[in-house]
């Protein structure tokens, strides 16, 4: 257990050192962890509806974060090249991502040209009914994008170092808030990078 929670940890601080450097991103991780805490109420009360939140606000705010505000040069605090941290990113890098936004953008329009999705579900009638299916088909990938990269993780490197980022990406909404809750009075007071990274925060 003791060697688990250093691994989460560990994966923690990498993403936070390597991947969280604009305020403005953290200030969106921020609004992004609000949302996904929000949804993770909804999965029991409408699975659909927390998927929307999930997917339309919290993942396109934090991704948003990702590609518009985060610098992709070179990493003078840390020492290293974005092409390194790209190689070695545990989780989803650009490139996956690009590929899990791409699927996240084609199911709307899978469902909306083809509403029973080639005779595979009953077909929505109504508006609602065709945001359901899109929250379905939202849910459906989220799990299936975790699964995924564990078992990646699992071929690639160790079953363990999957189960560790899985239990990352499923916590990380709690701990973001913890982290970045500050990110926006900072960004206030005109400070749009974070400069200091030798120490672990607390």
């Amino acid at each position: 257990m003791n060697n688990f929670l250093q691994a989460l940890e560990e994966q923690r601080w990498d993403d936070h050192r390597y991947y969280h450097h604009s305020r403005i991103n953290q200030s969106l991780h921020l609004l992004s962890a609000i949302c996904f805490v929000i949804s993770y109420g909804l999965l029991f009360v409408d699975p659909a509806m927390a998927a929307i939140l999930a997917w339309g606000v919290s993942m396109t705010s934090r991704q948003a974060g990702h590609f518009f505000f985060e610098p992709r040069g070179y990493d003078e605090l840390n020492q290293v090249t974005d092409a390194f941290k790209e190689e070695v990113k545990v989780g989803y890098n650009i490139r996956r991502k690009i590929v899990l936004l791409a699927v996240w953008a084609a199911i709307p329009l899978l469902l909306w040209a083809s509403p029973s999705v080639f005779n595979l579900i009953a077909p929505a009638t109504s508006f609602s009914g065709y945001l359901h299916d899109v929250g379905i088909g939202w849910l459906a990938l989220g799990v299936a994008g975790l699964f995924v990269r564990v078992g990646q993780l699992w071929i690639q490197q160790s079953l363990a170092t999957g189960l560790v980022w899985m239990t990352k990406i499923l916590t990380d909404p709690f701990h973001d808030i913890k982290l970045y809750h500050r990110a926006p009075l900072l960004l206030l007071r005109g400070e749009w990078v974070e400069t200091t990274r030798h120490v672990r925060p607390d």
